[in-house]
Protein backbone atom coordinates (compact mmCIF):
# COMPACT_ATOMS: atom_id res chain seq x y z
CA UNK A 1 0.00 0.00 0.00
CA UNK A 2 1.66 3.19 -1.14
CA UNK A 3 2.74 5.48 1.65
CA UNK A 4 2.22 2.93 4.47
CA UNK A 5 5.40 1.49 5.96
CA UNK A 6 5.61 -2.27 6.34
CA UNK A 7 8.24 -4.97 6.36
CA UNK A 8 9.19 -6.12 2.88
CA UNK A 9 10.34 -9.60 2.03
CA UNK A 10 14.02 -10.24 2.59
CA UNK A 11 15.36 -13.59 1.31
CA UNK A 12 17.58 -15.40 3.80
CA UNK A 13 18.73 -18.72 2.41
CA UNK A 14 20.85 -19.15 -0.70
CA UNK A 15 18.07 -20.66 -2.85
CA UNK A 16 15.68 -17.86 -1.78
CA UNK A 17 18.20 -15.18 -2.75
CA UNK A 18 18.88 -16.92 -6.08
CA UNK A 19 15.17 -17.09 -6.92
CA UNK A 20 14.45 -13.58 -5.68
CA UNK A 21 17.04 -12.06 -8.04
CA UNK A 22 15.58 -13.88 -11.04
CA UNK A 23 11.86 -14.14 -10.25
CA UNK A 24 10.73 -12.24 -7.12
CA UNK A 25 7.43 -14.11 -6.93
CA UNK A 26 7.89 -15.06 -3.26
CA UNK A 27 8.48 -11.42 -2.40
CA UNK A 28 5.39 -10.43 -4.35
CA UNK A 29 3.23 -12.97 -2.49
CA UNK A 30 4.74 -11.91 0.84
CA UNK A 31 4.09 -8.22 0.22
CA UNK A 32 0.55 -9.06 -0.88
CA UNK A 33 -0.37 -11.16 2.13
CA UNK A 34 1.39 -8.85 4.64
CA UNK A 35 -0.11 -5.66 3.17
CA UNK A 36 -1.18 -3.20 5.88
CA UNK A 37 -4.97 -3.30 6.09
CA UNK A 38 -7.32 -0.87 7.89
CA UNK A 39 -8.13 -2.63 11.15
CA UNK A 40 -11.76 -1.49 11.30
CA UNK A 41 -12.99 -3.49 8.28
CA UNK A 42 -16.37 -5.05 9.05
CA UNK A 43 -18.04 -8.21 7.75
CA UNK A 44 -19.02 -6.56 4.47
CA UNK A 45 -15.35 -6.83 3.47
CA UNK A 46 -15.48 -10.64 3.29
CA UNK A 47 -16.99 -10.84 -0.18
CA UNK A 48 -13.68 -10.47 -1.98
CA UNK A 49 -12.46 -13.88 -0.83
CA UNK A 50 -15.89 -15.40 -1.55
CA UNK A 51 -15.75 -14.06 -5.10
CA UNK A 52 -12.22 -15.34 -5.60
CA UNK A 53 -13.26 -18.77 -4.33
CA UNK A 54 -16.33 -18.79 -6.62
CA UNK A 55 -14.22 -17.92 -9.66
CA UNK A 56 -11.81 -20.79 -8.97
CA UNK A 57 -14.71 -23.13 -8.22
CA UNK A 58 -16.49 -22.27 -11.48
CA UNK A 59 -13.34 -22.69 -13.57
CA UNK A 60 -12.38 -26.04 -12.01
CA UNK A 61 -15.87 -27.57 -12.13
CA UNK A 62 -16.43 -26.12 -15.61
CA UNK A 63 -13.28 -27.74 -16.99
CA UNK A 64 -14.37 -31.15 -15.66
CA UNK A 65 -17.92 -30.75 -17.01
CA UNK A 66 -16.56 -29.81 -20.45
CA UNK A 67 -14.84 -33.21 -20.62
CA UNK A 68 -18.28 -34.84 -20.82
CA UNK A 69 -20.34 -32.18 -22.63
CA UNK A 70 -21.14 -32.25 -26.36
CA UNK A 71 -21.86 -28.81 -27.91
CA UNK A 72 -24.30 -29.96 -30.59
CA UNK A 73 -28.04 -29.31 -30.70
CA UNK A 74 -28.79 -33.01 -31.20
CA UNK A 75 -26.59 -34.16 -28.31
CA UNK A 76 -26.22 -31.29 -25.82
CA UNK A 77 -29.28 -32.11 -23.74
CA UNK A 78 -28.47 -35.82 -23.71
CA UNK A 79 -24.84 -35.12 -22.75
CA UNK A 80 -26.02 -33.12 -19.75
CA UNK A 81 -28.25 -36.03 -18.73
CA UNK A 82 -25.25 -38.31 -19.24
CA UNK A 83 -23.27 -36.14 -16.81
CA UNK A 84 -26.11 -36.31 -14.29
CA UNK A 85 -26.71 -40.06 -14.55
CA UNK A 86 -23.56 -41.84 -15.73
CA UNK A 87 -20.48 -39.78 -14.80
CA UNK A 88 -19.10 -40.53 -11.34
CA UNK A 89 -20.06 -37.56 -9.18
CA UNK A 90 -21.35 -35.80 -12.29
CA UNK A 91 -24.63 -34.71 -10.73
CA UNK A 92 -22.75 -33.10 -7.84
CA UNK A 93 -20.32 -31.34 -10.17
CA UNK A 94 -23.16 -29.93 -12.23
CA UNK A 95 -25.13 -28.82 -9.18
CA UNK A 96 -22.04 -27.17 -7.66
CA UNK A 97 -21.36 -25.38 -10.95
CA UNK A 98 -24.98 -24.24 -11.39
CA UNK A 99 -25.44 -23.08 -7.80
CA UNK A 100 -21.89 -21.69 -7.76
CA UNK A 101 -23.05 -19.16 -10.32
CA UNK A 102 -25.81 -18.05 -7.94
CA UNK A 103 -23.36 -17.72 -5.05
CA UNK A 104 -21.06 -15.78 -7.37
CA UNK A 105 -23.78 -13.23 -8.14
CA UNK A 106 -25.03 -12.99 -4.54
CA UNK A 107 -21.47 -12.16 -3.48
CA UNK A 108 -20.89 -9.67 -6.31
CA UNK A 109 -24.15 -7.80 -5.60
CA UNK A 110 -23.27 -7.51 -1.89
CA UNK A 111 -19.74 -6.45 -2.92
CA UNK A 112 -21.11 -3.75 -5.24
CA UNK A 113 -23.66 -2.40 -2.76
CA UNK A 114 -20.99 -2.31 -0.04
CA UNK A 115 -18.85 -0.23 -2.39
CA UNK A 116 -21.77 2.07 -3.16
CA UNK A 117 -22.56 2.66 0.52
CA UNK A 118 -19.01 3.22 1.76
CA UNK A 119 -17.92 5.24 -1.27
CA UNK A 120 -15.27 2.79 -2.44
CA UNK A 121 -15.61 4.24 -5.93
CA UNK A 122 -14.32 7.69 -4.99
CA UNK A 123 -10.84 9.05 -5.77
CA UNK A 124 -8.33 7.55 -6.08
CA UNK A 125 -10.24 4.30 -6.70
CA UNK A 126 -12.19 5.22 -9.83
CA UNK A 127 -10.20 2.88 -12.09
CA UNK A 128 -10.55 0.05 -9.57
CA UNK A 129 -14.32 0.60 -9.64
CA UNK A 130 -14.48 0.65 -13.44
CA UNK A 131 -12.48 -2.58 -13.67
CA UNK A 132 -14.89 -4.13 -11.19
CA UNK A 133 -17.88 -3.10 -13.32
CA UNK A 134 -16.22 -4.61 -16.41
CA UNK A 135 -15.76 -7.85 -14.46
CA UNK A 136 -19.45 -7.73 -13.53
CA UNK A 137 -20.49 -7.28 -17.18
CA UNK A 138 -18.31 -10.24 -18.20
CA UNK A 139 -19.86 -12.28 -15.39
CA UNK A 140 -23.33 -11.49 -16.77
CA UNK A 141 -22.23 -12.48 -20.27
CA UNK A 142 -20.66 -15.72 -19.01
CA UNK A 143 -23.74 -16.56 -16.96
CA UNK A 144 -26.04 -16.00 -19.93
CA UNK A 145 -23.86 -18.08 -22.25
CA UNK A 146 -23.75 -20.90 -19.71
CA UNK A 147 -27.53 -20.86 -19.31
CA UNK A 148 -27.86 -21.78 -22.98
CA UNK A 149 -25.59 -24.85 -22.84
CA UNK A 150 -28.01 -27.38 -21.22
CA UNK A 151 -30.22 -26.81 -24.29
CA UNK A 152 -33.47 -26.99 -22.38
CA UNK A 153 -36.57 -24.96 -23.15
CA UNK A 154 -35.47 -21.93 -21.12
CA UNK A 155 -31.98 -22.20 -22.61
CA UNK A 156 -33.27 -22.04 -26.16
CA UNK A 157 -35.95 -19.41 -25.70
CA UNK A 158 -33.82 -17.30 -23.39
CA UNK A 159 -31.15 -17.18 -26.09
CA UNK A 160 -33.80 -16.31 -28.67
CA UNK A 161 -35.14 -13.40 -26.60
CA UNK A 162 -31.79 -11.96 -25.49
CA UNK A 163 -30.11 -12.16 -28.89
CA UNK A 164 -33.27 -10.63 -30.36
CA UNK A 165 -32.52 -7.50 -28.35
CA UNK A 166 -29.48 -6.81 -30.51
CA UNK A 167 -31.74 -6.87 -33.53
CA UNK A 168 -33.48 -3.78 -32.14
CA UNK A 169 -30.39 -1.60 -32.68
CA UNK A 170 -31.16 0.75 -35.58
CA UNK A 171 -29.21 0.12 -38.76
CA UNK A 172 -26.79 -2.58 -37.61
CA UNK A 173 -29.20 -4.64 -35.49
CA UNK A 174 -30.07 -7.43 -37.90
CA UNK A 175 -26.51 -8.06 -39.20
CA UNK A 176 -25.23 -7.99 -35.62
CA UNK A 177 -27.85 -10.47 -34.49
CA UNK A 178 -27.07 -12.78 -37.40
CA UNK A 179 -23.37 -12.59 -36.57
CA UNK A 180 -24.04 -13.47 -32.94
CA UNK A 181 -26.27 -16.40 -33.85
CA UNK A 182 -24.09 -17.65 -36.69
CA UNK A 183 -27.23 -17.78 -38.84
CA UNK A 184 -30.81 -16.55 -39.09
CA UNK A 185 -31.96 -18.26 -35.86
CA UNK A 186 -30.74 -19.96 -32.68
CA UNK A 187 -29.23 -23.24 -33.89
CA UNK A 188 -26.10 -25.37 -33.77
CA UNK A 189 -23.78 -22.51 -34.79
CA UNK A 190 -25.20 -20.47 -31.91
CA UNK A 191 -24.60 -23.25 -29.40
CA UNK A 192 -21.00 -23.70 -30.57
CA UNK A 193 -20.27 -19.98 -30.36
CA UNK A 194 -21.82 -19.67 -26.92
CA UNK A 195 -19.95 -22.74 -25.68
CA UNK A 196 -16.61 -21.38 -26.88
CA UNK A 197 -17.19 -17.98 -25.29
CA UNK A 198 -18.50 -19.49 -22.05
CA UNK A 199 -15.28 -21.48 -21.77
CA UNK A 200 -13.04 -18.51 -22.64
CA UNK A 201 -14.53 -15.63 -20.64
CA UNK A 202 -13.79 -16.99 -17.12
CA UNK A 203 -10.08 -16.82 -17.91
CA UNK A 204 -10.50 -13.22 -19.08
CA UNK A 205 -12.34 -12.54 -15.81
CA UNK A 206 -9.49 -14.16 -13.86
CA UNK A 207 -6.98 -11.84 -15.56
CA UNK A 208 -9.12 -8.79 -14.78
CA UNK A 209 -9.51 -9.93 -11.16
CA UNK A 210 -5.71 -9.94 -10.88
CA UNK A 211 -5.65 -6.37 -12.24
CA UNK A 212 -8.51 -5.43 -9.87
CA UNK A 213 -6.57 -6.74 -6.85
CA UNK A 214 -3.40 -5.01 -8.05
CA UNK A 215 -5.35 -1.76 -8.44
CA UNK A 216 -6.72 -1.67 -4.90
CA UNK A 217 -3.36 -2.76 -3.49
CA UNK A 218 -1.92 0.30 -5.21
CA UNK A 219 -4.58 2.75 -3.94
CA UNK A 220 -5.16 0.99 -0.62
CA UNK A 221 -8.26 -0.52 0.94
CA UNK A 222 -11.24 1.64 1.67
CA UNK A 223 -12.79 1.21 5.13
CA UNK A 224 -16.07 2.05 6.92
CA UNK A 225 -14.85 5.48 8.00
CA UNK A 226 -13.58 6.47 4.54
CA UNK A 227 -10.32 7.72 6.08
CA UNK A 228 -7.50 7.48 3.54
CA UNK A 229 -4.65 5.82 5.43
CA UNK A 230 -2.10 6.89 2.83
CA UNK A 231 -2.67 10.55 3.70
CA UNK A 232 -2.05 10.17 7.41
CA UNK A 233 1.34 10.31 9.09
CA UNK A 234 3.50 7.20 9.36
CA UNK A 235 2.79 6.92 13.08
CA UNK A 236 -0.96 7.15 12.55
CA UNK A 237 -0.82 4.73 9.60
CA UNK A 238 0.93 2.17 11.78
CA UNK A 239 -1.82 2.53 14.41
CA UNK A 240 -4.61 2.44 11.82
CA UNK A 241 -3.55 -0.78 10.09
CA UNK A 242 -2.63 -4.38 10.82
CA UNK A 243 -1.10 -6.96 8.44
CA UNK A 244 -3.58 -8.79 6.24
CA UNK A 245 -2.06 -12.02 7.57
CA UNK A 246 -3.08 -13.41 9.98
CA UNK A 247 -5.91 -11.12 11.08
CA UNK A 248 -8.06 -10.71 8.01
CA UNK A 249 -7.02 -13.96 6.36
CA UNK A 250 -8.42 -15.90 9.31
CA UNK A 251 -11.51 -13.73 9.48
CA UNK A 252 -12.17 -14.18 5.75
CA UNK A 253 -11.59 -17.94 5.93
CA UNK A 254 -14.03 -18.23 8.84
CA UNK A 255 -16.67 -16.28 6.89
CA UNK A 256 -16.02 -18.41 3.80
CA UNK A 257 -16.45 -21.61 5.84
CA UNK A 258 -19.83 -20.44 7.17
CA UNK A 259 -21.03 -19.42 3.69
CA UNK A 260 -19.88 -22.75 2.21
CA UNK A 261 -21.84 -24.64 4.87
CA UNK A 262 -25.00 -22.95 3.63
CA UNK A 263 -23.95 -23.36 0.00
CA UNK A 264 -23.36 -27.11 0.23
CA UNK A 265 -26.58 -27.55 2.21
CA UNK A 266 -28.42 -26.01 -0.75
CA UNK A 267 -26.44 -28.10 -3.25
CA UNK A 268 -27.19 -31.26 -1.28
CA UNK A 269 -30.82 -30.75 -0.35
CA UNK A 270 -32.38 -28.22 -2.77
CA UNK A 271 -30.08 -27.95 -5.81
CA UNK A 272 -32.83 -26.94 -8.25
CA UNK A 273 -34.45 -24.31 -6.06
CA UNK A 274 -33.04 -21.39 -8.04
CA UNK A 275 -33.46 -23.07 -11.45
CA UNK A 276 -36.45 -23.32 -13.78
CA UNK A 277 -38.25 -26.66 -14.28
CA UNK A 278 -38.73 -25.98 -18.02
CA UNK A 279 -34.98 -26.34 -18.49
CA UNK A 280 -35.35 -30.06 -17.82
CA UNK A 281 -37.40 -30.25 -21.03
CA UNK A 282 -35.32 -30.53 -24.20
CA UNK A 283 -35.32 -27.43 -26.41
CA UNK A 284 -38.17 -27.36 -28.92
CA UNK A 285 -38.28 -24.46 -31.43
CA UNK A 286 -41.96 -25.24 -32.10
CA UNK A 287 -43.11 -24.97 -28.48
CA UNK A 288 -42.82 -21.62 -26.71
CA UNK A 289 -42.96 -21.64 -22.87
CA UNK A 290 -45.82 -19.68 -21.34
CA UNK A 291 -43.46 -17.38 -19.44
CA UNK A 292 -39.83 -16.92 -20.52
CA UNK A 293 -37.56 -15.77 -17.69
CA UNK A 294 -33.76 -15.60 -17.35
CA UNK A 295 -31.81 -16.76 -14.32
CA UNK A 296 -32.67 -14.89 -11.10
CA UNK A 297 -29.49 -12.78 -11.12
CA UNK A 298 -30.55 -11.10 -14.39
CA UNK A 299 -34.09 -10.33 -13.21
CA UNK A 300 -33.54 -6.71 -11.94
CA UNK A 301 -32.25 -5.58 -15.32
CA UNK A 302 -34.74 -7.77 -17.17
CA UNK A 303 -37.48 -5.88 -15.29
CA UNK A 304 -35.96 -2.57 -16.42
CA UNK A 305 -35.81 -3.87 -20.00
CA UNK A 306 -39.53 -4.71 -19.94
CA UNK A 307 -40.61 -1.57 -18.04
CA UNK A 308 -40.31 0.83 -20.97
CA UNK A 309 -43.13 -0.17 -23.30
CA UNK A 310 -44.71 1.79 -26.14
CA UNK A 311 -47.31 3.15 -23.67
CA UNK A 312 -44.72 5.04 -21.58
CA UNK A 313 -44.73 8.76 -22.38
CA UNK A 314 -40.93 9.01 -22.27
CA UNK A 315 -40.62 6.29 -24.89
CA UNK A 316 -43.23 8.03 -27.04
CA UNK A 317 -41.37 11.35 -26.72
CA UNK A 318 -38.02 9.82 -27.70
CA UNK A 319 -39.68 8.00 -30.58
CA UNK A 320 -41.22 11.28 -31.78
CA UNK A 321 -37.95 13.22 -31.49
CA UNK A 322 -35.98 10.52 -33.34
CA UNK A 323 -38.68 10.17 -36.04
CA UNK A 324 -39.37 6.58 -35.06
CA UNK A 325 -35.75 5.39 -35.20
CA UNK A 326 -35.78 4.56 -31.47
CA UNK A 327 -38.71 2.27 -30.75
CA UNK A 328 -39.81 0.82 -27.40
CA UNK A 329 -37.71 -2.33 -27.83
CA UNK A 330 -34.49 -0.42 -28.45
CA UNK A 331 -35.31 2.03 -25.66
CA UNK A 332 -35.65 -0.93 -23.28
CA UNK A 333 -32.25 -2.27 -24.37
CA UNK A 334 -30.64 1.15 -23.79
CA UNK A 335 -32.35 1.39 -20.38
CA UNK A 336 -31.12 -2.09 -19.38
CA UNK A 337 -27.48 -1.36 -20.22
CA UNK A 338 -27.88 2.22 -18.99
CA UNK A 339 -28.86 0.89 -15.55
CA UNK A 340 -25.42 -0.72 -15.32
CA UNK A 341 -23.67 2.28 -16.87
CA UNK A 342 -24.99 4.69 -14.21
CA UNK A 343 -23.45 2.45 -11.53
CA UNK A 344 -20.12 2.67 -13.34
CA UNK A 345 -20.43 6.47 -13.40
CA UNK A 346 -21.01 6.73 -9.64
CA UNK A 347 -17.50 8.19 -9.01
CA UNK A 348 -18.43 11.23 -11.07
CA UNK A 349 -22.11 11.47 -10.12
CA UNK A 350 -21.52 11.52 -6.36
CA UNK A 351 -20.65 15.12 -5.44
CA UNK A 352 -20.34 14.65 -1.67
CA UNK A 353 -17.01 15.48 -0.04
CA UNK A 354 -17.61 12.73 2.55
CA UNK A 355 -16.72 9.24 1.36
CA UNK A 356 -18.55 6.89 3.72
CA UNK A 357 -22.33 6.68 3.84
CA UNK A 358 -22.02 6.08 7.58
CA UNK A 359 -21.69 9.84 8.08
CA UNK A 360 -24.38 10.91 5.61
CA UNK A 361 -27.83 10.88 7.32
CA UNK A 362 -29.95 11.69 4.24
CA UNK A 363 -27.93 9.42 1.98
CA UNK A 364 -28.60 6.42 4.27
CA UNK A 365 -32.36 6.61 3.66
CA UNK A 366 -32.11 6.99 -0.11
CA UNK A 367 -29.57 4.18 -0.27
CA UNK A 368 -31.85 1.91 1.79
CA UNK A 369 -34.60 2.63 -0.76
CA UNK A 370 -32.17 1.70 -3.55
CA UNK A 371 -31.53 -1.70 -1.93
CA UNK A 372 -35.28 -2.27 -1.52
CA UNK A 373 -35.80 -1.13 -5.11
CA UNK A 374 -33.25 -3.70 -6.33
CA UNK A 375 -35.04 -6.49 -4.45
CA UNK A 376 -38.42 -5.38 -5.84
CA UNK A 377 -37.04 -5.29 -9.40
CA UNK A 378 -35.65 -8.80 -8.91
CA UNK A 379 -39.08 -10.01 -7.84
CA UNK A 380 -41.10 -8.21 -10.50
CA UNK A 381 -38.68 -9.37 -13.21
CA UNK A 382 -39.97 -12.90 -12.63
CA UNK A 383 -43.62 -11.85 -12.91
CA UNK A 384 -45.68 -11.80 -16.14
CA UNK A 385 -46.07 -8.51 -18.03
CA UNK A 386 -49.70 -8.00 -17.11
CA UNK A 387 -51.80 -6.39 -14.41
CA UNK A 388 -49.94 -4.17 -11.96
CA UNK A 389 -46.49 -5.67 -12.59
CA UNK A 390 -45.51 -3.38 -15.51
CA UNK A 391 -46.29 -0.36 -13.33
CA UNK A 392 -44.14 -1.69 -10.49
CA UNK A 393 -41.32 -2.28 -12.98
CA UNK A 394 -41.64 1.26 -14.29
CA UNK A 395 -41.64 2.83 -10.81
CA UNK A 396 -38.67 0.71 -9.75
CA UNK A 397 -36.75 1.56 -12.93
CA UNK A 398 -37.49 5.26 -12.50
CA UNK A 399 -36.11 5.28 -8.96
CA UNK A 400 -32.99 3.38 -10.03
CA UNK A 401 -32.05 6.05 -12.56
CA UNK A 402 -33.23 8.90 -10.31
CA UNK A 403 -30.95 7.72 -7.51
CA UNK A 404 -27.79 7.86 -9.62
CA UNK A 405 -28.60 10.74 -11.97
CA UNK A 406 -30.51 13.07 -9.60
CA UNK A 407 -30.15 12.13 -5.94
CA UNK A 408 -26.40 11.43 -5.80
CA UNK A 409 -25.43 14.79 -7.37
CA UNK A 410 -28.09 16.66 -5.36
CA UNK A 411 -27.28 15.13 -1.96
CA UNK A 412 -23.70 16.30 -2.23
CA UNK A 413 -25.02 19.87 -2.35
CA UNK A 414 -27.92 19.90 0.13
CA UNK A 415 -26.84 17.30 2.69
CA UNK A 416 -25.08 18.24 5.93
CA UNK A 417 -22.90 15.22 6.73
CA UNK A 418 -21.51 14.32 10.13
CA UNK A 419 -17.82 14.80 10.80
CA UNK A 420 -15.86 11.58 10.16
CA UNK A 421 -13.12 10.58 12.62
CA UNK A 422 -9.66 11.90 11.90
CA UNK A 423 -8.08 8.45 12.06
CA UNK A 424 -9.14 4.80 11.93
CA UNK A 425 -7.66 4.34 15.41
CA UNK A 426 -10.21 6.84 16.75
CA UNK A 427 -13.10 4.92 15.16
CA UNK A 428 -11.63 1.58 16.22
CA UNK A 429 -11.38 2.63 19.85
CA UNK A 430 -14.92 4.01 19.77
CA UNK A 431 -16.27 0.59 18.72
CA UNK A 432 -13.93 -1.90 20.39
CA UNK A 433 -12.39 -0.17 23.39
CA UNK A 434 -13.27 -1.81 26.73
CA UNK A 435 -14.55 1.59 27.88
CA UNK A 436 -17.34 1.41 25.28
CA UNK A 437 -18.35 -2.11 26.19
CA UNK A 438 -16.93 -3.52 22.95
CA UNK A 439 -14.34 -6.21 22.42
CA UNK A 440 -10.91 -5.05 21.32
CA UNK A 441 -10.52 -7.22 18.30
CA UNK A 442 -10.16 -6.89 14.55
CA UNK A 443 -13.50 -8.63 14.07
CA UNK A 444 -16.50 -6.99 12.48
CA UNK A 445 -18.75 -4.39 13.98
Amino acid sequence: MAGIPHDHYEPKSGPEKWLHKRLPIVGLLYDTIMIPTPKNLNWMWIWGIVLTFCLVLQIVTGIVLVMHYTPHVNMAFASVEHIMRDVNGGYMLRYIHANGASLFFIAVYLHIFRGLFYGSYKAPREVTWIIGMIIYLLMMATGFLGYVLPWGQMSFWGATVITGLFGAIPGIGEPLQTWLLGGPAVDNATLNRFFSLHYLLPFVIAALVAVHIWAFHTTGNNNPTGVDVRRTSKAEAEKDTVPFWPYFVMKDLFALAVILMVFFAIVGFMPNYLGHPDNYIEANPLSTPAHIVPEWYFLPFYAILRAFTADVWLVQLVQFVTFGIVDAKFFGVVAMFGAIAVMALAPWLDTSSVRSGRYRPMFKWWFALLVIDFVVLTWVGSMPTEGIYPWISLIGSTYWFAYFLVLLPLLGVIEKPLTPPATIEEDFNAHYSPNTGGTKTVAAE
